[in-house]
């Protein structure tokens, strides 16, 4: 089995789609990547963007892993870091070393943007991302919060 691993662009609409979907099913939340997906146009841009850094592990023509990541700009330094926001493999092809492939493809992505570091986040109820993680990097103990949008009054 040869696994490529491959950047998307503005063209690569349906292969975000089909990223989105093996989302759904990994993390089992359709709700989040299912339920309003955007149009075609919304996605180009998405992809075009060279902040937005979209990575699909592909095998014979099918996405079988991906992961999204954002470059951050920081102000108290001209250097900027990326957050690895989701990654996911399909389960057929769990434990057969494509997140570590697509993680060190993100790594080299990060080298020739100048970025410091590549920081994720992980659940306490995920042990073989804890693993992972824990494997390639440094672990920090952090607490995380969602804080609300609020209108202006």
């Amino acid at each position: 089995m040869t696994v490529a691993a491959r950047r998307l662009g503005p063209g690569d609409i349906a292969a975000m789609r089909d990223l989105n979907a093996l989302y759904a099913d990994a993390f089992e939340d359709a709700e989040t990547y299912r339920r309003e997906t955007p149009d075609d146009a919304w996605l180009a841009r998405q992809l075009g963007k060279d902040a937005v850094i979209l990575l699909v592990a592909e095998t014979g023509g099918r996405i079988v892993g991906g992961l999204t990541a954002y470059e951050l700009p920081k102000l108290e330094a001209a250097r900027s870091e990326i957050y690895l926001y989701d990654l996911a493999v399909a389960p057929h092809f769990r434990r057969c070393g494509i997140a570590t492939m697509l993680i060190d493809e993100l790594q080299h992505i990060a080298a020739d943007t100048g970025a410091w570091a590549v920081f994720v986040q992980a659940d306490y109820a995920d042990p073989p991302a804890i693993a992972l993680y824990t494997k390639l990097g440094v672990r920090e103990e952090v607490l995380h919060f969602d804080l609300p949008p609020k209108a202006r009054c």
